[in-house]
């Protein structure tokens, strides 16, 4: 089956709601992850990819977000007061051979370590599995420590290390480390996700 684009909607758990990014949320999006912590990691090039002001962010953000498909990037809300706290991308299409990627995602320091990660990363997952895509790869620099154990707790399996992959916003010259989920796998993925957000069990495929 070739996969499908995915839709451009909410996608809501108990925890978070994704909303596909608008233009007007940028304001929101900026005071959550405009932040040197969120970009010292390799977010957005790496630290000197960072913006300090929200004309520099919105600058960024023209080039980085996806505006007009065929991904979405959604901003990450709570649900407990609305708030954006994040976003996160459903990208790199590639239909034919049914891959995608998921990535280019931030959040605010104050919900690193909470639901807001693996209720986020299940929502789209599951989206992107039911569009009939069937590996969705997962990335991070190779010295984002935090990036990497984050996605290995999500269930991902580590596939190696693409030296020299592209460059960082200073010019220096990443190693990607590469993670994927395939179709197969996503039941027992979804599983240990839903245990660990403490949501009941999925009752489909």
């Amino acid at each position: 089956m070739t996969a499908q684009p995915p839709a451009r909607t909410p996608l809501v758990g108990r925890f978070v709601r994704l909303d596909p990014l608008a233009r007007e949320d940028l304001p929101e999006l900026f005071a959550a992850i405009g932040r040197p912590e969120v970009f010292a990691g390799g977010y957005g090039g790496g630290p000197a990819g960072y913006r300090d002001t929200l004309d520099g962010f919105l600058e960024f953000a023209d080039g980085y977000y996806l505006w007009d498909g065929p991904g979405v990037s959604w901003a990450v809300r709570r649900l407990a007061d609305g708030g954006i706290v994040g976003t996160t991308t459903l990208g790199d299409l590639d239909l034919r051979n049914e891959h995608a990627h998921l990535g280019w995602t931030a959040y605010a320091p104050e919900v690193w370590g909470t639901e807001v990660n693996p209720e986020a990363k299940l929502l789209i997952l599951g989206h992107a599995f039911a569009c009939g895509f069937g590996r969705v790869k997962l990335q991070a620099d190779l010295l984002n420590d935090r990036s990497r154990a984050a996605i290995l707790k999500l269930g991902a399996t580590f596939e190696g290390v693409v030296r020299r992959d592209r460059p960082r916003a200073d010019g220096s010259w990443r190693d990607s480390a590469v993670y994927s989920i395939l179709a197969d796998e996503w039941p027992a993925v979804r599983a240990g996700l839903e245990r660990r957000l403490g949501l009941p069990a999925s009752s489909n495929g």
